[in-house]
């Protein structure tokens, strides 16, 4: 018999969630689903439901660069994907270690929760800026976290691209803007590129209000395309594919907002 075939790895850095809808939770859910080994580094440890933040409390960097080292030094990583990293000293850590890995990196410059509880501290932002995007293969941002680095409110498609040109400006050598929070669109919009290249991505707004851990998902999920050897482009349109399913079938759960269903695929 011959040994079973080891699939991909991807490794996600971000914080946990308690109700099961984002973060670490959902990164892994994404990845099972996608198929690929998922792993995780653990950078922070949130009470957290339907409903919002109740709390949240970072692990010292000397425990993330453990894991981290411990991961990837043994069993290796085809792709990583970064979320919640807290603070400036766990953005810096974190930066350091995708740096130095040679595998691509997603970036998903987390800032505040579905609910809008801040996740980032605001003393982190310039860290992002400078240390965690220049590392990144594909940047991710949604809207807010696009005004909350740039300084670039999008109130429109037009202004996508003037949103891309200006986190492009910190390094990244793809950027994904979300316009998922774009006012007024019947589709949800999103612009990638490299600063050429470009790829207008568009799926129909469905009307589900459950859709915690959207975000994480789809950054999860392009960097499974990534760690199967699928080029940025076809990676990202995978990915939109698989998060625009996953919302259609979200799920009430508890008193608020319920979380995307990320085995959508799989109920057949």
């Amino acid at each position: 018999m011959s040994a079973p075939r080891v699939p991909p790895r991807v490794l996600t850095v971000a914080g946990s969630d308690s109700g099961g809808g984002a973060g670490i939770q959902a990164d892994l859910k994404t990845m099972l689903a996608l198929g690929v080994h998922g792993m995780s580094v653990i950078t922070a440890v949130t009470a957290q439901n339907s409903l919002g933040v109740q709390g949240a409390w970072e692990l010292p960097a000397e425990a993330v660069r453990a894991q981290y080292r411990s991961v990837v030094d043994d069993i290796g990583v085809q792709a990583v994907k970064t979320g919640m990293l807290a603070s400036a000293e766990l953005v810096e850590a974190v930066a350091e270690l995708i740096s130095g890995t040679d595998a691509p990196a997603v970036v998903d410059p987390v800032g505040v929760s579905k609910h809008g509880d801040p996740l980032l501290a605001a003393s982190a932002l310039e860290s992002v800026r400078t240390k965690l995007l220049p590392a990144a293969t594909v940047a991710t941002p949604n809207l807010d976290e696009v005004a909350q680095l740039t300084g670039v409110c999008v109130e429109s498609e037009d202004d996508l691209r003037r949103a891309a040109a200006a986190v492009l400006e910190y390094g990244p050598r793809w950027v994904l803007i979300k316009g998922g929070h774009l006012p007024g669109n019947a589709d949800a919009v999103d612009l990638l590129t490299d600063g050429s290249a470009e790829r207008w991505l568009r799926a129909p707004r469905h009307d589900n209000r459950h859709t915690h851990g959207t975000g994480c998902t789809l950054a999860s999920a392009i960097a499974c395309g990534l760690a199967k050897g699928l080029a940025v482009p076809e990676a990202v349109t995978a990915a939109k594919e698989y998060v625009t399913g996953a919302i259609a079938a979200g799920f009430a759960l508890g008193a608020g907002i319920g979380p995307v269903d990320h085995g959508w695929r799989l109920r057949g």
